[in-house]
């Protein structure tokens, strides 16, 4: 897929762990395993919105497009 998701990235700069995160933008570790991991097929941008809030961060930090 070419939308990339760096979320993986992210945490590392913020410290944080999986578990945490799903934890604060109140989704499952299995969800955010499979939105991290580049398996997902959409993305809500409430969890977007929770994402870039959580992690202190713009969507084009999480999101990048590689053809």
């Amino acid at each position: 897929m070419p939308i990339v998701v760096d979320i993986d990235v992210m945490l590392a700069r913020r410290k944080m762990a999986v578990g945490e995160l799903a934890e604060r933008i109140g989704i499952t570790p299995a969800n955010l395993a499979v939105l991290k991991n580049g398996r997902a097929k959409a993305v809500r941008f409430a969890t977007l919105e929770a994402l870039c809030r959580e992690l202190e961060c713009q969507p084009g930090e999480l999101l990048r497009y590689e053809p």
